[in-house]
């Protein structure tokens, strides 16, 4: 009794709500267990005779020692001296020996699911000194347990699916004590892989050479699904049939422990492309008018995976994905299960209720159960998101009581209306949280599936999604954003976790705004700023990834580009990319020929798109995930556009022009006129001589100036034409800043001067550089806080003359040469001091 209570608790003290606590440690410590000491790798000793899953796993294992300290354990299948790694489920001859002599408290597992023990045990078989000790309840506990030890020394989950590198280490030990992730909250815990054609496809051609997912695909789906602690699968369906392309896959899978399962519109254990690939043959998919064939093929799925713990999936949907038909016939579909029943019960020889199954509530299958339709108590209810994120329908308090218990199909990836949404992550972390968490308070807890389309680039919600199913509880909403510093710890390291998952959580928070699909130029409004702070947020967001990724060590940087980099910069791509459309369509409005400068911007995304998908495909992890980067997703008009390729956003331009061919009218608003100096209406110079623009010459857009400097400027204007309010037009009199390049008086030591004012009314004459020299006066007052800051702004009160309408023209003349004029800001009221003197107010050319 004592043993036991002290195991318990140790059990109780170790249990971390999240996960199982940290039990491996770099350093030795008194009592630890050396896994790798001395240039030595500790023996692993199994049961031959254990279910094979476990012994896949314990190859994985090794490969994964020898990853981390390029030493690789012996694996003992008879008990030997020194100490060794004992690992088993409770059938293993180790594990029942171990808990026959009282070494191992077996009450722990008993009865229990998936659950797995971790402890180190002194003397525990004849000849071995110490024993780190790996027990499970059944094969896939101890697969957990297994997996977790790896996960531990430093070999993430998705080392292979996201080139994470592990870090190396000569040494490591395991604390005394036991360890443990207790039992799933969720029994039925995995992926869909949907939608996977042309990214999946694509790749698994190039890296397997198959046209289909054989098994070795699979079994890397499977291991990653093992690692995240899951155990079941839909596999891809749009093109491949899981069971008959390649008889391995189920196999495969079942003799590594994951469990599989057909789609929501695929029953019995048949793949949809087995009756495409034989409509001719079969005839109409309809159960009314085709029965007989019907129960044929069913019966030949049951046959197919007999002795397996694959789910079967009952009921019937239209052929492809499709509703079965207008009207909801509830009796026929009740005869269609009724039907399934017999056939598993005849071919299985044991009663229907004996097999899992799993009645999809998918779409239009739920106005079934809504007018009545009941299924067996035994069969499991899947309920379904809305294909956002958003759970549909939850079950009441009655039927949360149903026996068979009920699921959970949800969507990161989606094809349909009202577009799809297949290229990039657009699930925000507190969305699928709350979600999740609200699903599991309805007692939703036997089945949860998560479409991940292509698997890549979902590796975070996927994880997310996992650790969830296993343990909903122990996320609340206090500490969920944990989540994602601790996945970004294990992938980067901690010293990289805090940057790298606030970058994560924002792009996950930015992309759920609006999928890439249904982003276009009209999504924000380009008046109100908003579509530039958006963009905006996104750039500082893809520079401060780009900081990060520079930061880290070469061997994280595939990794990294993978989980953060490359979906920022491509979405923040995307974000300048239909900005600069917007920018476009507005100043082409306008007769504004800087359309031109947008449209090209335009372009540069558009190609630069395509580059980094390049990068991703040949150039990332040295091309190993060429293909998995070609969704298009530029260019929907509704979901199911059929498009060959991404597609140039429409853009328009005007004639070339001469950036100082003048022609533009300003139009106040709010109070004020701030103008470009380069935006001129008209212009006059001497003989000889020209207005020339700078570019980017300034605070802003650019910088005008007459040249050449070395001749008279006596005649020479700029001409800057606006419309006023009313209501500005009655106050007489304005305010006007010029601003001017921080010239010092090179000519005239008394200074430089140029006269401003409008037509009809008073001009201003300003000596603007008099003060800007080195007196003891001037040179810290005046001098340098001028110069330094490279521009020279003056205030003039100008009047606004008598007019027949609200078109006033204003003249500005230099009378000293090199004055480059740079801003004008015409302040009736409603101007605030701004460095950039504000955004340019609306214009249009007319000449």
């Amino acid at each position: 009794m004592k043993i036991c209570s002290v195991i318990c608790l140790l059990f109780a003290v170790c249990v971390d709500v999240l996960s199982a606590n940290r039990f491996v440690t770099f350093q030795k410590e008194n009592n630890s267990f050396p896994l790798v000491c001395n240039e030595t790798a500790v023996n692993i000793l199994i049961d031959e005779k254990d279910q094979k899953g476990i012994s896949l796993a314990v190859e994985n294992l090794q490969d994964d020692f020898n990853a981390v300290f390029g030493l690789k354990p012996h694996l003992l299948t008879e008990a030997s001296g020194g100490n060794c790694i004992i690992i088993g489920s409770l059938n293993s001859c180790y594990i029942q020996q171990l808990v026959k002599k009282k070494k191992l408290d077996d009450k722990e597992l008993q009865g229990k699911n998936e659950k797995y023990i971790l402890t180190t045990v002194e003397k525990p078989l004849e000849g071995i000194e110490k024993a780190l000790v790996i027990a499970g309840s059944d094969r896939r506990g101890t697969i957990y347990g297994i997996y977790e030890l790896s996960k531990q020394i430093g070999v993430s989950p998705w080392y292979w699916w996201m080139d994470v590198p592990v870090v190396k280490r000569t040494e490591a030990y395991v604390l005394p004590g036991m360890f443990t992730d207790g039992e799933p909250a969720v029994k039925y815990r995995g992926i869909f892989l949907n939608d996977e054609a042309p990214c999946l496809t694509s790749w698994v051609k190039q890296y397997f050479g198959t046209d289909f997912g054989d098994h070795r695909f699979y079994a890397q789906v499977c291991e990653l699904i093992l690692r995240l602690k899951g155990n079941f699968l839909w596999p891809a369906m749009w093109g491949w049939a899981f069971y008959a392309d390649d008889p391995l896959n189920s196999k495969t899978a079942d003799e590594m422990g994951v469990i599989i399962g057909t789609s929501h519109h695929e029953p019995m254990a048949r793949n949809h492309q087995e009756w495409v690939r034989k409509r001719k043959e079969y005839g109409a998919w309809n159960y009314a008018t085709n029965k007989e064939v019907l129960d044929n093929f069913f019966r030949e799925g049951i046959e197919r995976v007999k002795g397996t713990e694959d789910v079967i999936t009952i009921g019937m949907r239209g052929d492809g994905d499709e509703a079965m038909s207008e009207d909801t016939n509830v009796k026929l579909m009740e005869s269609i299960v009724e039907n399934q029943r017999k056939i598993i019960k005849q071919v299985t020889g044991k009663s229907a209720d004996k097999t899992p199954q799993v009645w999809a509530l998918y779409k239009e299958v739920l106005d079934y159960y809504d007018k009545g339709m009941r299924v067996p108590d035994d069969v499991i209810m899947l309920l379904c998101d809305d294909n956002w994120g958003n759970v549909r329908r939850l079950p009441d308090e009655k039927e949360r009581k149903h026996p068979g218990g009920w699921g959970m199909y949800y969507h990161v990836d989606y094809v349909g209306a009202p577009r799809n949404s297949k290229w990039m992550n657009m699930t925000p972390i507190q969305g699928m949280w709350e979600q999740l968490h609200l699903t599991y308070e309805y007692g939703v807890d036997k089945l949860w599936i998560l479409n991940v389309g292509d698997l890549k680039p979902m590796e975070y919600p996927i994880t997310l999604f996992m650790d969830m199913a296993w343990n909903p509880q122990g996320y609340t909403v206090d500490n969920f954003m944990k989540h994602p510093h601790e996945f970004c710890a294990q992938v980067f390291g901690e010293a990289q976790a805090e940057e790298a998952a606030r970058i994560l959580n924002l792009y996950s928070k930015y992309n759920g705004r609006v999928t890439a699909e249904m982003l276009d130029c009209k999504t924000y409004n380009l008046e109100t700023g908003e579509w530039k702070r958006v963009a905006d947020d996104y750039a500082r967001l893809e520079a401060e990834a780009l900081r990060q990724y520079l930061s880290l060590s070469p061997e994280y940087r595939d990794a990294y580009k993978q989980l953060l980099l490359f979906p920022v910069q491509a979405m923040s791509n995307l974000y300048e990319m239909y900005y600069a459309q917007a920018m476009n369509h507005k100043l082409y409005a306008d007769g504004n020929p800087e359309a031109n400068d947008w449209a090209d911007k335009v372009e540069a995304c558009f190609a630069r798109d395509k580059a980094l998908s390049e990068d991703y495909n040949h150039i990332m992890s040295k091309g190993k995930w060429e293909g998995m980067m070609t969704q298009k997703h530029i260019g929907y008009t509704s979901w199911n556009d059929d498009f060959p390729a991404d597609k140039l956003p429409e853009i328009f331009r005007l004639p070339a022009v001469e950036r100082n061919a003048g022609g533009y009218v300003f139009t106040e608003k709010d109070g004020y006129v701030a103008i470009e100096a380069e935006h001129f209406f008209d212009k006059k110079s001497p003989e000889g001589m020209d207005w020339k623009v700078i570019p980017d010459m300034g605070r802003t857009l650019s910088g005008v100036t007459l040249m050449p400097y070395t001749k008279p400027v006596k005649g020479a204007t700029l001409s800057y034409k606006m419309t006023l309010s009313e209501k500005m037009k009655q106050l007489k009199q304005v305010r006007v800043i010029v601003v001017v390049k921080s010239t010092l008086a090179f000519q005239d030591v008394k200074g430089h001067k140029y006269s401003v004012g409008f037509r009809g009314g008073n001009k201003v004459t300003v000596n603007f550089n008099r003060d800007l020299n080195e007196l003891p006066e001037n040179i810290y007052d005046k001098f340098y806080p001028t110069v330094a800051r490279r521009i020279v702004e003056k205030e003039v009160t100008l009047e606004l003359p008598a007019s027949n309408g609200n078109t006033f023209i204003l003249d500005f003349s230099p009378l000293n040469p090199a004055i480059v004029l740079e801003k004008i800001v015409i302040d009736g009221g409603g101007y605030e001091d701004s460095y950039l003197y504000m955004n340019e107010s609306s214009c249009k050319r007319v000449k």
